[in-house]
């Protein structure tokens, strides 16, 4: 299975979120997913403008497992998973202080905090999304008591080291924890409040106080432990602060994120079809050499002149085969081929390559959800739009990745973000003025917004069964402007 949710990253980024979701008892768990971006021809966005080494260059994918999956309510269990093995490390540490227990402590501090990362949003999202009004109040209650709870219990480890000769240095990495979660409890309760303004105005003049309690209580903690705290009139705004969030975020995170090593595809392939095309035209040179040779004997002006000759075509047939190589070769092989591993078991790769292709080699279900207007597909028939063909083919060992992790890791997510800087060089100012009539006599002046749309159409395969997506993303020289899903 392919699940994917897109979302706009920063002004000038979109980011594609990829789970693969792998059955552990196979090997080879294969995925593949075609995306067709349909650029409007006025960016002027073609082969000779944005080639293969431009859109490389703007798309950032980084391969990372999917969190495993547990609720508030699990987590403050002392039984869980999470907490067991964070507790067992601890207690394996207090008696050897070997720096194989030590990386083993952080590695279970840094997926406890990635867990409860997850489990926080999802809580959020299920109060407000999923949960009765009549039960919201009650259930934001028990948000706050599972977080204390929680929290509670990972601020007491510690205390199982106090004689440890590596206090500091195990005190220092649960710190970095500690800080982290009252980060994130900080930022998803805000969140949550926020949320609940929107939707439940009612509920959120109930619950405010008792959710800023809650931060207030977090915002102390971090003061007396001596963490940094987001303050309203900090006179570098704030900056020290974000910098320090960003890098325990990239803390807690990296065990998260598999190695994974790039390389061009088919590399193999390409030297023999290249040694062919030597051949080739090897052959065509020796056989006019030989046969001038045979009619007019050696040392002729004939025979030089077809020497010269042959050496010129020699090098043009070279290239010739050449080309026509590299595109048989395009039609089998990808671009880059990335292999992923878990230290050094690797535990699958992933093919990529992108294409420009005309309109009729795109599906036919492909271009009924493109679903152009009558207005679009008559302009269409004068300046086309471009496509852009990006493929992807992943092969996942389910049964390498479930052998490596004591966790149950469902698959793996490949987050992909994409600059769209190189498509707005060509565009018009984002603001255009207009005339509109006034009410009593004359007209007015105002501001209309210019806009481009980037359409998404995605292909996504599994076994035998096929899905697609589309989404849309507003632009203009400002960057982007929104995403549409359909």
């Amino acid at each position: 299975m392919i699940d994917i949710k897109v979302r706009v990253h920063d002004r000038f980024s979109v980011e594609f979120k990829i789970g693969y979701l792998v059955q552990k008892n196979l090997k080879a768990n294969d995925f593949m997913m075609n995306t067709w971006i349909f650029i409007p021809n006025s960016l002027d966005i073609n082969s000779f403008t944005y080639g293969k080494t431009e859109f490389y260059r703007h798309a950032k994918s980084n391969i990372r497992y999917i969190t495993p999956i547990y609720t508030l309510s699990e987590l403050r269990n002392e039984e869980a998973l999470p907490f067991r093995f964070l507790e067992v490390a601890f207690h394996e540490l207090s008696a050897d202080h070997s720096q194989e227990n030590l990386a083993e402590t952080e590695y279970q501090i840094k997926m406890f905090c990635s867990i409860v990362k997850s489990a926080l949003r999802k809580e959020a999202d299920q109060i407000i999304k999923y949960t009765p009004e009549s039960d919201r109040e009650k259930a934001i209650d028990l948000y706050i008591e599972q977080i204390n709870d929680i929290t509670g219990k990972y601020r007491k480890l510690k205390d199982i080291l106090q004689d440890s000769g590596l206090y500091e240095e195990v005190v220092t990495l649960h710190s970095f924890g500690d800080e982290f979660l009252s980060n994130l409890i900080e930022f998803q309760t805000y969140r949550l409040l926020e949320l609940i303004k929107q939707k439940d105005i009612e509920c959120y003049n109930r619950i405010e106080d008792r959710l800023m309690l809650l931060i207030r209580h977090e915002r102390k903690y971090k003061k007396q432990h001596q963490y940094q705290t987001i303050e309203k009139n900090s006179p570098d705004h704030n900056r020290a602060v974000f910098f320090r969030m960003r890098l325990l975020k990239k803390f807690v995170e990296s065990h998260l994120f598999l190695n994974a090593y790039k390389k061009k595809d088919g590399q193999m392939a390409e030297q023999v079809y290249y040694s062919i095309a030597a051949g080739i035209s090897m052959i065509f040179a020796t056989a006019i050499a030989f046969s001038f040779q045979q009619k007019y004997g050696n040392f002729t002006m004939p025979l030089f002149v077809a020497l010269v000759i042959s050496y010129m075509l020699k090098d043009r047939i070279k290239e010739l085969a050449r080309f026509y190589f590299v595109h048989r070769l395009a039609k089998k092989y990808f671009d880059n081929k990335t292999v992923i591993s878990i230290k050094d078991t690797p535990v699958g790769w992933i093919k990529e390559g992108v294409d420009y292709i005309t309109e009729d080699r795109v599906p036919d279900e492909v271009m009924a959800m493109r679903d152009r207007s009558d207005l679009l597909e008559a302009n269409n028939r004068h300046t086309a739009e471009k496509i852009i063909l990006y493929r992807k083919l992943v092969r996942i060992n389910g049964q390498v990745l479930d052998e490596n992790n004591q966790y149950d890791i469902s698959g793996i997510n490949d987050i992909l973000s994409f600059n769209i800087s190189g498509f707005i060089l060509k565009m018009d100012n984002p603001e255009v003025p207009l005339a509109v009539p006034k009410k009593d006599k004359g007209y007015e002046i105002i501001r209309g917004e210019r806009i481009y749309y980037l359409n998404f159409l995605i292909q996504l395969r599994y076994e035998d069964k096929i899905d697609y997506k589309r989404f849309r993303l507003v632009m203009s020289r400002n960057g982007i402007e929104g995403i549409e899903k359909f």
